[in-house]
């Protein structure tokens, strides 16, 4: 076998004595031995050239280790090198070594490294050591000016961001972009039209961010206006417009543009399908969103969202298990919306489970994911697990104490809720907003801590770095019905001047009228409710139920015909729990369930106990007399 092989390999390669065999040639040397390798008569220039070179590809591929051992053999480097170094640490992040090697005594250095440096700070968030280095800059360009007022302007801090534009000797197209989108964005339309009116030159960008920054602000007739001035528009100039369309709720010119865009991309199906679920529109977005042939997170979070506002849960969590399946993994708004899914429908066990998907992401120690997860568990009544979420968490912001708040508040722990509140403010030195007040208030309410609740409503008007809003005033008037104090309630009613006409505020009071058989305030209470919302069966059932208590039968019979002839009905109401894995839903009066049989039986048998036990109870209770 081994002579057939010979055979075969002279016959295949034969010898020839002219053509001596030559070794094979040495492999290219490593990286550590670049400069040993060349002769001394290769130009210096060429050597450096291709040694920035190769620190340059070596940093775009990740490979930072070999760029920095290939730099630190050089024997000789210019501003290329360091600025190459530089901008590789500030890409990935290390700002540490970025900024060591910055200020090493022999670095050279351009107005390119500085604002190399400067972008790694801005794009850290660390605006102070970003303006810091700014200021001892000794040459800045127009690149160094643009890099600190986007980072202003990401911060939302636009009045320095301006201060900075107005200041800079020379601008181009990308400064006045960056200051138009920014005033645009904190609802300065006025002036970021001012300063688009007067640049000297416009791209397409340009056009794109005053359409998108006036549609924003409601100004879309202006923004039409522009946007069919606009030259050479591309398909994110017609996806502005669309979106700004759908935002402001005028789905018909939103349809019709959609209808005529030149050409789609993934982004214009996704405005369209968020603004008809925006403006309520559930049934259209759906077919819309079968008709999409690719679809990404950001569709399918709209879809869940949409289900889960609309209190449709079993739709939203079923979406969110079809989005899986076509292999999307989910984000940040995606967890959060299938979260608030099971907390409407108490699921507690599919709740469960995208918790155990959560903590094998990054958002498990997430603010916005947290939070959802306390209401979640909140809400499906495990209130010692939403408190373990709670402290466990690393970071807690002002999110995550309101949800803990509130969940305090929903299960009627008031007194949990104010020491949770007074942790807040001395240990964490947090200032509370809107949303903390009204976890507030409504944990008082619950409680029945109306003392407590009118202390913290005072606190709430004192302080003037929080708006008083309806939500607050309802929740006052709520504490106050709840404790039979209706005078009250109605008083703090009529001391509202901008709000009198909110429904929220009129269903509190009315609620507190129907808990305590109030007619007189009662019927004020309803009639504005009916002015406000006159399609809601609710207030008529509810103003039916305070005259049949009263023993008033022909008026809660002439609320009952006035809401027959808006063709008004009562929706049921339903209960529902979960066994083995499967929600069991019930309405009054049911016998569509398989078992309902077998329930009611049981409902009988336990019914005969319980009127056995109360006829006990008496006996014994006349006995003991």
């Amino acid at each position: 076998m081994l002579l057939r092989l010979v055979r075969f390999t002279v016959r295949k390669h034969p010898f020839r004595p002219s053509q001596p065999l030559s070794p094979p040639p040495p492999p290219p040397p490593p990286l550590t031995c670049f400069f040993s390798h060349h002769s001394s008569n290769t130009p210096i220039g060429s050597t450096l050239a291709r040694s920035n070179y190769e620190i340059t590809r070596l940093s775009r591929q990740g490979k930072l280790f070999e760029a920095r051992r290939l730099f630190d053999r050089m024997p000789r480097k210019d501003v290329v090198t360091w600025t190459s170094l530089i901008t590789a640490y500030v890409k990935c992040g290390s700002l540490d070594d970025a900024r060591r090697l910055f200020d090493h005594p022999s670095a050279a250095r351009n107005v390119v490294t500085w604002t190399s440096m400067l972008s790694g700070y801005a794009r850290q968030g660390m605006l102070d050591r970003a303006r810091d280095l700014f200021d001892t800059m000794p040459e800045r360009n127009v690149v160094s000016y643009n890099t600190m007022i986007s980072a202003y302007a990401d911060a939302a801090r636009v009045d320095d961001a301006f201060a900075l534009f107005n200041e800079m000797p020379a601008r181009n197209v990308v400064s006045y972009n960056a200051i138009v989108t920014a005033l645009a964005r904190s609802g300065r339309a006025s002036d970021a039209r001012a300063v688009f009116d007067r640049m000297p030159e416009r791209d397409v960008v340009s056009w794109t961010a005053i359409i998108a920054g006036l549609s924003q602000n409601g100004r879309v007739d202006e923004a039409r206006d522009l946007f069919d001035r606009a030259p050479g528009r591309n398909i994110v100039s017609w996806n502005a417009m669309l979106s700004g369309y759908a935002q402001n709720g005028r789905l018909r010119e939103a349809m019709e543009l959609f209808r005529r865009m030149p050409a789609r991309d993934l982004q214009s199906w996704n405005a369209m399908v968020a603004g008809l679920i925006g403006n309520g529109d559930l049934g259209r977005a759906r077919a819309l969103f079968d008709k999409m042939r690719v679809r990404n997170v950001v569709t399918w979070t709209s879809m869940i969202e949409g289900y889960a506002r609309e209190g449709r849960g079993d739709e939203a969590v079923r979406t969110f298990l079809l989005m899986l399946r076509d292999g999307i993994r989910a984000n940040r708004a995606t967890f959060v919306s299938v979260l608030g899914a099971c907390s409407g429908r108490a699921g507690l066990c599919e709740g469960r489970q995208v918790h155990q998907m959560i903590s094998k992401t990054r958002f498990e120690i997430d603010p916005h994911v947290v939070s959802a997860l306390i209401s979640m568990y909140s809400k499906c009544g495990e209130i010692s697990v939403a408190r373990e979420m709670f402290d466990r968490a690393e970071r807690k912001d002002i999110v995550a104490w309101n949800g803990m708040i509130a969940a305090y508040a929903h299960h009627g722990c008031g007194r949990e809720a104010m020491k949770l509140f007074e942790e807040m403010r001395s240990s964490q030195r947090l200032a509370p907003n809107e949303a903390t007040y009204v976890g507030l208030l409504s944990a008082c309410s619950h409680s029945g801590l109306v003392d407590e609740g009118l202390k913290r409503f005072n606190e709430l008007v004192n302080d003037k770095s929080v708006e008083v809003r309806e939500e607050h005033y309802a929740c006052l008037v709520d504490l106050c019905g709840r404790a039979g104090r209706l005078d009250e309630a109605a008083e703090v009613v009529g001391r509202m001047k901008g709000n009198c006409g909110s429904a929220c505020v009129w269903g509190a009071l009315l609620g507190g009228c129907s808990y305590h058989g109030e007619e007189r305030v009662g019927e004020v209470a309803a009639e504005r409710l009916m002015e406000v919302e006159p399609e809601n069966e609710g207030t008529y059932m509810i103003l039916s139920n305070i005259y049949a208590s009263k023993g008033r039968w022909k008026e809660a019979a002439r609320v009952r015909l006035r809401m027959k002839e808006k063709g008004l009905k009562k929706r049921p109401g339903c209960s529902w729990i979960e066994v083995d894995n499967r929600v069991h839903v019930f309405v009054v009066m049911d016998k569509a369930h398989c078992c309902s049989d077998v329930i009611y039986r049981l409902i009988g048998e336990l019914h005969c106990e319980m009127k056995g036990a109360c006829e006990d109870c008496r006996f014994v209770e006349g006995d003991f007399l």
